[in-house]
């Protein structure tokens, strides 16, 4: 079954005061993860967290090399923003699940239907294909 975005949550998500680990943000401004971390940050009142391999930081904020590496004062992660490949997106997921993340966001092109369905199954709040800076205008924001 193909996973179909609920404009519930996602206006819950985008609503809700959070913590978001935008994976794969980096300083490179050319790359969608960098405009659209500032969107959620600044126009939707997030706390980001930049997660790259380097671990460097963006945005004034301090990166993480993985989502494992995310300090206990920085929890719980309420979303995981994924701006990596379909084909690596699953192993991002699975560790949104073990670090106990409420909610994966799979962004625009970011697919990967059996990685939907695990965190579904594991209680999550799934996006899928979607971005946040453009599904904003759809609810005001």
């Amino acid at each position: 079954m193909s996973h179909v975005n609920d404009p519930v949550v996602l206006e819950r998500l985008m609503r809700t005061k959070g913590r978001w680990a935008v994976v794969g943000l980096t300083t490179n401004q050319w790359r969608a993860a960098y405009d659209t971390s500032l969107f959620i940050r600044d126009r939707l009142g997030m706390e980001i967290i930049p997660v790259n391999l380097p671990a460097d930081p963006v945005h004034g904020e301090v990166g993480y090399s993985s989502l494992a590496d995310i300090p206990a004062e920085k929890q719980p992660i309420d979303v995981v923003d994924c701006f990596v490949n379909s084909h690596l997106v699953g192993a991002v997921v699975d560790q949104a699940i073990a670090v106990g993340a409420k909610a994966v966001w799979l962004q625009l092109g970011v697919i990967d239907e059996a990685a939907a369905a695990r965190a579904r199954a594991a209680g999550l709040d799934v996006i899928m294909n979607a971005c946040p800076a453009q599904d904003a205008r759809r609810f005001g924001l």
